[in-house]
Parts: structure tokens; sequence; C-alpha cells
């Protein structure tokens, strides 16, 4: 329990992170980036296997790279769930907001010791 918080507050920040260097991401606030992390470890728990398993085909043929889609996917989800809370311009910002956010929950998990 105690390590899913963490890494709920390791994406929040992440999310934060990318909200500063975008202008077409827009965040209220710490609180909005919490709920944004919150809502997007349910989704990546429930949804996002579920996603994986229908595009396995697609992914085996990229090589893998399809699995940046189904990211930016759970992570338009999440845009959609809360509203003006936290929002995204675009499908390609989308994409590059999940990249980027992958990149930095790898870095800062990193520095995490369980």
């Amino acid at each position: 329990m105690k390590s899913w918080i963490l890494h709920i507050l390791v994406n929040a920040a992440a999310i934060i992170i990318v909200g500063a260097l975008f202008a077409s991401v827009t965040i209220d606030g710490f609180g909005g980036a919490l709920l944004a992390a919150f809502i997007l470890s349910i989704l990546n728990a429930i949804v996002r296997p579920i996603l994986v398993v229908l595009t396995l085909p697609i992914t085996v043929v990229t090589l893998g790279l399809f699995l940046f889609i189904v990211n930016a996917i759970t992570l338009a989800m999440t845009d959609a769930f809360l509203g003006s809370t936290f929002e995204i311009a675009s499908f390609g910002m989308t994409i590059v907001a999940a990249i980027l956010i992958s990149l930095i929950n790898l870095v800062l998990n990193s520095f995490i010791k369980e």
C-alpha cells in the first residue's frame, strides 16, 4: 500500500513536469495532478492489460512500439474522465506526454528504494 501511494506521488510529479514543459498540457495544480495520477494508475491496472492483449498482433508487428499508443490511450481516457482539471490539446501531444511521463517515471522510480 505504501509503495502504491509513493508511485502515485511520483506519477503526479511526472505529470506536473510534463505540464510545465508544454503549454498544451494543462493541470489545475498539485491536486489535479494527484487525481490524474490516481485515475491513471487505476486505468493502468484495469484497462491497459486488456488493451495490450487486444492489440497484441499489431504490437508484435511494430516490435512493441504500439505500446506507446496504448499508454497514450490510457492517458487520453484520464483526460476524458477529469474534464477541465487535466487537459491535453491533441492526441499527438498525448503520445508525446505519455512517452515523457513514462521516461520521467523511470528516472524518478530509480531513486526510490523499496
